[in-house]
């Protein structure tokens, strides 16, 4: 379970920083999006938190292979 916590942390981390390259935080903050601010927040946290349980469930996986 541990193994999953922490690569979980770190899919979310490159997730946050690939959006932060891209301009998507920048638009989120300055609410460029023609949809609203709450809908901004909303996808980019389920996009931050599908990064993590991606990392996450490939750790557990390839850990299991072992």
């Amino acid at each position: 379970m541990r193994t999953f916590f922490w690569w979980f942390g770190m899919g979310s981390l490159t997730t946050l920083s690939v959006l932060m390259i891209q301009g998507g935080v920048r638009d989120l903050v300055y609410e460029t999006h023609a949809s609203g601010s709450f809908e901004g927040f909303f996808s980019v946290g389920l996009t931050i938190l599908g990064g993590g349980l991606l990392a996450g469930c490939l750790a557990v996986i390839l850990n299991r292979l072992r």
